[in-house]
């Protein structure tokens, strides 16, 4: 059994870019980067269908983030003081 390759984000956005650019075929992108025509495809599919979130604000992704930092600190607040009437 193979081992798994890990492949690098810019790598597969290089091989996605060409996929989606058409001026070689599937089958010779893969060939060129080593790997097999699905990879490729799939690759390309994630590019497309993810684009439009490289054109949103991030305005909205930090309040993602910004919100799930303050249930986390949340959490980990009630689990310290758990933990703390747990040693008494």
């Amino acid at each position: 059994m193979q081992k798994k390759t890990f492949r690098s984000a810019i790598f597969k956005k290089k091989a996605a870019l060409e996929a989606v650019r058409e001026i070689e075929t599937i089958n010779e992108i893969a060939q060129k980067y080593a790997v097999h025509p699905i990879q490729v495809r799939q690759w390309k599919k994630e590019l497309l269908d993810n684009a439009e979130m490289a054109f949103e604000k991030g305005k909205n992704n930090n309040n993602n983030y910004e919100a799930k930092e303050a249930k986390l600190h949340e959490q980990i607040g009630s689990l310290s003081v758990e933990f703390e009437f747990t040693l008494i």
